[in-house]
């Protein structure tokens, strides 16, 4: 399917849900993932929403993935969960045994391919109340818990609940590099994570790059040379397809957490 054109209306359905009518624009010329945005029929008028308005896909039962999924064919939960479990059978550890804090969580589509991992204690964390609410919607028996949190601007009290958790493993799949989740915010999950814990993630191919504006580039590098960050797997894939048909490259990486990430790391 790679580098075919879309056609400009799709119409799926999402297992629970009504059927939902999905227009992507037709003559679109390229533009960056960010800016990208679709038309959805709602209440007999078509709706126009940028897809990185989370709040507003959210708050629309079955549309996240019916769009990024159906139509778009996202494949970045499957391709980590794969790798994730690869590499914990390598190394002889029971997916049972992490307590893991899922980044950028959204409505709960990759803590339940952790679940199918096996993973044993999960928690969410998002910045928008609309992601918790469409967990607690489309998968309310994924997480443990569900947290409402600017990781940036951490409260005492969130600060000792997240603690309070003792989380041996991180993820955080398909929500780096646009302002969505700063460095600084990834650094702080990352910091909740106990030494030795697995660190799971994926990222745009350009956010790794020279060309990198987002900060991420240097970050994980440091990381990495600096021995924080111990890196097993590194993948690039096919994230999913843009408005225009073509293909969206990202890097999935697995590694393990060896020591906290410094404040001076993001300068």
């Amino acid at each position: 399917m790679d580098n075919e054109r879309l056609p400009g209306e799709m119409i799926g359905s999402q297992p629970g849900h009504g059927q939902l009518q999905v227009r992507l624009p037709d003559h679109v010329e390229h533009i960056d993932q960010d800016m990208e945005y679709c038309s959805v029929l709602i209440d007999g008028s078509w709706r126009k929403i940028r897809f990185h308005d989370y709040d507003q896909i959210f708050a629309i039962p079955g549309l996240y993935e019916q769009l990024f999924h159906d139509i778009l064919d996202c494949r970045s939960p499957d391709v980590v969960g794969k790798l994730l479990k690869e590499q914990l059978q390598r190394e002889n550890v029971s997916a049972s045994s992490l307590r893991a804090l899922d980044l950028g969580a959204g409505n709960g589509l990759v803590g339940a391919q952790l679940r199918t991992v096996g993973v044993g204690h999960l928690v969410g964390v998002d910045i928008i109340p609309e992601a918790k609410d469409a967990a607690l919607r489309d998968r309310p028996e994924v997480y443990d818990d569900y947290l409402v949190v600017d990781m940036t601007r951490l409260s005492e009290q969130d600060r000792d609940k997240l603690a309070g958790h003792e989380f041996n493993a991180l993820s955080c799949v398909a929500a780096l590099g646009y302002g969505d989740i700063p460095p600084e915010a990834f650094r702080t999950a990352f910091n909740f994570v106990a030494d030795g814990g697995w660190i799971a993630f994926t990222i745009k191919d350009r956010f790794l790059s020279e060309a990198d504006t987002s900060g991420f580039a240097r970050l994980i590098e440091r990381a990495r040379e600096s021995g924080l960050l111990n890196v097993h797997l590194s993948e690039r894939y096919r994230h999913r397809l843009n408005v225009r048909g073509e293909p969206l490259h990202y890097v999935a990486l697995v590694g393990t957490k060896q020591a906290d990430i410094p404040a001076e790391l993001l300068a």
